[in-house]
């Protein structure tokens, strides 16, 4: 069955080369062009979404002094005025969360419609499969760091308090254009979340399944499951291993994989631990496990605290074991 299928099966031999899911050149036939093209133009501002995200400083020191001081108006002026662009900031980070949505939708309906198997997909339409593994290594990125920066949140508090107190004194407030309440209240309920790209990819997916009565739900998890094996397979091996052109994508697999098992462990109906699950979590936290620690650990918490089913009692003490 080609090029995949000897991935997962390790069929191993001089060409081997050849035999993984190219991450770093896979360029899109005609046939994949059109869906292609829609996520390439979500895609092409992840990049900068990131960057505005870590250089996001927040404005705890004016917040800080404007609390302290409540009568001084200056003070309290120029908390707010460092507050304004900031959840500007943050508003563009939540709706290109939306427009990722939108993307994911248009990949899973290419990735998992019944023209070819699971695997016959992510062989044939490896640049779609690009853009789904690139979806889902932004996914991470992002979701690592925000967890590190609280600012996000106190901002984001404090601009809310602060428009409350405006509307009831009946003061004019400049940034409610910016964010109505409307949409402060969705933006809240995202930035609640401890991994909210995390939580809008596996909402976004287990709705791809639910509007898709005529799907097996297989297509979908198989294609998850699928994608976690081609991930541990290219990364346990060294043949496939030695053939990455940058280490930054052994990192870029180790993400892809894991995004993949998480997205599966809310979609799947008994989750990626169970016995009857697709994915081998064995090998796959072994993998990890196998990589220096400071580069993995924010990848396995990710399994350890943002899966569905871990915990679960059909899960293995081995497998929670592993996880300690």
């Amino acid at each position: 069955m080609g090029n995949l299928i000897k991935v997962l099966t390790r069929d191993i031999d001089s060409n081997a080369g050849n035999f993984f899911l190219d991450f770093e050149n896979a360029q899109p036939t005609e046939a994949e062009k059109e869906v292609w093209d829609q996520v390439n133009v979500v895609l092409k501002d992840a990049r900068g979404i990131l960057d505005d995200l870590q250089s996001y400083k927040g404005a705890g020191e004016a917040i800080r002094e404007a609390i302290q001081h409540p009568n001084d108006e200056n003070l309290q002026e120029k908390a707010w005025g460092a507050v304004v662009p900031l959840v500007g900031k943050l508003k563009k980070f939540y709706e290109f969360s939306l427009r990722l949505e939108a993307a994911l939708h248009g990949l899973l309906g290419a990735l998992t419609s019944t023209r070819y198997t699971p695997t016959q997909h992510l062989e044939r339409e490896q640049a779609l499969a690009k853009q789904f593994a690139e979806i889902l290594h932004f996914t991470l990125r992002f979701d690592e760091l925000k967890m590190t920066n609280p600012a996000i949140q106190n901002d984001f508090s404090y601009y809310r308090r602060t428009l409350n107190r405006m509307r009831i004194n009946n003061v004019p407030a400049e940034g409610e254009n910016e964010v109505n309440n409307e949409l402060a209240n969705r933006m809240s309920l995202f930035y609640a979340e401890a991994t909210p790209m995390l939580k809008t990819l596996s909402d976004a997916t287990t709705k791809f399944v639910s509007e898709n009565k005529n799907l097996p739900i297989e297509n979908t998890t198989d294609c998850l499951s699928t994608m976690a094996s081609v991930c541990k397979v290219m990364l346990e091996t060294p043949e496939y291993r030695s053939r990455f052109a940058s280490e930054e994508t052994a990192s870029f697999c180790l993400r892809v994989m894991v995004g993949v098992i998480i997205l599966y462990d809310y979609v799947h109906p008994v989750g990626a631990f169970a016995k009857g699950s697709k994915i081998d979590m064995r090998g796959c936290i072994k993998v990890l496990r196998d990589q220096p620690r400071n580069s993995v650990e924010g990848l396995l918490n990710a399994l350890r605290y943002t899966t569905k089913h871990l915990n679960d009692e059909s899960t293995s003490k081995n497998i929670k074991a592993m996880l300690q």
